[in-house]
C-alpha cells in the first residue's frame, strides 16, 4: 500500500523527492500519513479535495481485497 501511495503521489508533484509515505498497522486498520513539499500540497488534495478522495478510493479498492481498513492523511 505504501509503494501504491509513493507511486501515485510522485506522478502528481513537481517535487517527487520530498514525498513521503509512513506507514502505521493496528489490527485490521491501517493508517498513511503522505507528506509532501508545501508547494505540492494543492496538487496533491485537487479542486474541492477530487485528487484526495480518488486517491483514497483506490487504497480503499486495495484495502478490500486484503481485508484491511485503510485511512490517509495527507499533511
Amino acid at each position: 500500500m505504501k509503494e501504491l501511495v509513493e507511486s501515485i503521489a510522485k506522478a502528481l508533484v513537481e517535487n517527487p523527492d520530498h514525498v513521503k509515505v509512513t506507514e502505521e498497522e493496528n489490527g485490521r486498520s491501517l493508517t498513511l500519513r503522505l507528506e509532501v513539499h508545501p508547494d505540492d500540497m494543492g496538487k496533491v488534495i485537487g479542486k474541492q479535495g477530487r485528487i484526495a478522495k480518488a486517491i483514497r478510493s483506490v487504497l480503499n479498492a486495495a484495502g478490500t481485497h486484503q481485508n484491511k481498513r485503510v485511512q490517509l492523511e495527507i499533511g
